[in-house]
């Protein structure tokens, strides 16, 4: 009985870091397209840091057949858009301020992030 209990514990442990505590590390600094993908779980890569004032394409592909990849949303920008299994979806964005832009799926399960920096001095 004590070994039940300790497994549903261990359990009870990696789903709540894998759904609420796990950040993935993977971070994109890029200008242009930025491959995204949608797979066991997360987004990879899960943060892309742009420059504001800079196009930037986020090229999703989604390879995980679970029906909450399907959709991935921008709440603070108002919109979503439906991933296609195994093809890219392009999802453009001209110019935005800086700030952070989260996105995820409808369930929140898969979580990813958007940071758009300030201008550099240049």
């Amino acid at each position: 009985m004590l070994i039940i209990n300790l497994i549903g514990f261990v359990l009870i442990g990696l789903i709540i870091w894998w759904f609420w505590l796990y950040k993935p590390g993977t971070t994109a600094v890029t200008k242009g397209t930025v491959p995204i993908t949608v797979e066991n779980g997360v987004y990879s890569p899960a943060q892309v840091r742009v420059q504001a004032g800079e196009p930037i394409i986020l090229s999703f592909v989604r390879k995980d057949s679970s029906p909450c990849s399907a959709i991935v949303q921008f709440d603070d920008l108002g919109f979503s858009e439906e991933l296609p299994l195994n093809k890219a979806r392009e999802i453009k964005f001209e110019s935005l301020t800086p700030g952070k832009y989260p996105f995820s799926c409808q369930m929140q399960m898969y979580r990813g992030e958007l940071i758009v920096e300030g201008q550099s001095d240049e």
